[in-house]
């Protein structure tokens, strides 16, 4: 078989990875100061929810970062990419890859991995490009999964307090903007490496992804302030919302037949997760053109949202809520619309060869193993 062309690791692809951490470190601190904030202010509960999500967060991506470790170890070339062009922090090390993980540490060390390996490789002009490109891949998929884990149920938790409330501290407008900006660069980082990571793709530009970025914020920032504004209205049916549309979702991406993992119980946490970024955010999980799905999709989630907006008029309190109300009933479904046309331009201006962002992502597994199991010639 004729070995599939990435494309070559570069000081672009290192940059984003350093931004990636940092984003993720600033927005983690963020997290760390609101729930020190509610702490000391006696808000116990607030601050057990907020703790609560990064245990989930950490624990979900910890095993998707466990399952990987151990697919990888079966490949045919995973020795020969440790002693070649690549480098790998725990090795065929399993009982110090357990127990990272289990310490919650196994995430940290893979940013650390493919810091290493991209410096090797920009810096240095090492070998191992390629394996640079599948480290990367690797990282921004646990990065995304960790945004929509984590970050994007604590912005809603953030609004959603400061409408209970009717007041907020400066440490919830910096936890609220290093969120969302977090979680739409988190989005843009992905795709960008998945398009570095599919052969034969051309690599997505930096004004292409300053383009992504936007629309994507466009999209995200409102959904979860209609979320925010219907639990500070009927705080007693957002879980119930939320349980409901999240097991439609992962029927919709099992009826889709995804193949991302390489076992039944991987597979299954696999799908649950995406259940989960569906709520807040629109994720192609099939090959081929996804235009249709995302019709449906955006469709679904348009009306949610003037559901979601309609009740919080009808059970807000008039009194309260008279100084922003109406501005938000305005501005929160004009932001969507133009966040959805800046996406239907976005992809219309795309070329035929540039198809790459409506294509699934469970192929990219399937590829990168291959890949490993033919590391490049030292």
């Amino acid at each position: 078989m004729e070995r599939a062309t990435f494309s070559k690791y570069s000081w672009i692809d290192f940059a984003f990875s350093v931004i990636g951490v940092c984003t993720f470190l600033v927005d983690w601190g963020s997290d760390v100061w609101v729930a020190t904030e509610f702490y000391c202010q006696g808000d116990i509960f607030w601050f057990g929810v907020l703790v609560g999500l990064m245990v989930l967060s950490s624990v979900v991506v910890q095993m998707f970062s466990w399952f990987w470790f151990q697919y990888d170890r079966k490949l045919p070339g995973f020795d020969s990419v440790q002693t070649g062009g690549g480098t790998v922090l725990f090795g065929d090390r399993v009982k110090l890859s357990c127990l990272f993980h289990v310490l919650q540490l196994g995430f940290l060390c893979r940013h650390i991995s493919a810091i290493r390996q991209g410096f090797r490789v920009w810096w240095r002009k090492a070998e191992g490009s390629e394996y640079a490109v599948y480290l990367t891949h690797d990282l921004s998929m646990l990065r995304l999964i960790e945004t929509f884990c984590e970050s994007a149920p604590q912005l809603t938790l953030m609004i959603y307090v400061m409408l209970q409330t009717n007041k907020a501290r400066t440490v919830q407008f910096v936890s609220i903007a290093a969120s969302t900006t977090s979680i739409a660069w988190m989005v843009v980082d992905y795709h960008r490496s998945l398009r570095s990571f599919l052969p034969d793709k051309v690599k997505q530009g930096w004004c292409s992804s300053l383009i992504y970025f936007l629309w994507n914020l466009l999209l995200i920032a409102p959904r979860v302030a209609a979320l925010a504004l219907f639990a500070s209205v009927l705080s007693g049916y957002i879980g119930a919302h939320f349980l409901m549309q999240w097991f439609v979702f992962v029927c919709w991406a099992w009826q889709q037949e995804t193949h991302f993992m390489d076992s039944p119980a991987g597979e299954w946490l696999y799908r649950s997760t995406v259940g989960l970024i569906w709520y807040f955010s629109w994720f192609s999980v099939a090959e081929g053109r996804t235009r249709g799905r995302s019709i449906i999709y955006h469709t679904f989630i348009t009306t949610d949202g003037g559901i979601l907006l309609a009740t919080w008029w009808c059970y807000r309190d008039p009194v309260q809520t008279e100084s922003y109300a109406l501005a938000l009933l305005i501005t929160l479904p004009f932001i969507y619309l133009l966040g959805l046309l800046l996406k239907t331009l976005y992809y219309a201006a795309s070329t035929p060869s540039c198809g790459g962002p409506w294509r699934g992502s469970q192929g990219c597994l399937v590829i990168c193993l291959m890949q490993k199991a033919e590391p490049s010639p030292v």
